[in-house]
């Protein structure tokens, strides 16, 4: 069963940048992977400190191996540091 989220991430301003670069990052390996069927990284133009994700997983199965990649981890150990607030992680359903 597809997997889709929607994950909202607000940067501290001093480290938007480096934060931005890790996601582009994040993004460009993610979409490599075989159970990822999107992975689309926005920037919100009213505050560019607020980065969101799309993703979408064929299955929970490559959701969790997405989690165990160097790149997830390395987003992981940063976030602690650029990150202003917690990540906000929607998982939802396409209703069309």
């Amino acid at each position: 069963m597809k997997i889709n989220l929607t994950v909202i991430i607000k940067s501290k301003s001093e480290y938007r940048e480096e934060l931005k670069a890790i996601l582009v990052d994040l993004t460009k390996n993610s979409k490599k992977e075989a159970a990822c069927f999107q992975y689309d990284l926005h920037q919100n133009i009213e505050d560019p400190n607020v980065f969101i994700l799309h993703e979408v997983w064929k299955n929970k199965e490559g959701l969790d191996l997405h989690k165990e990649e160097l790149y997830f981890l390395k987003f992981n150990q940063v976030s602690e540091l650029f990150l202003e607030e917690k990540i906000t992680v929607f998982e939802t359903s396409r209703i069309r």
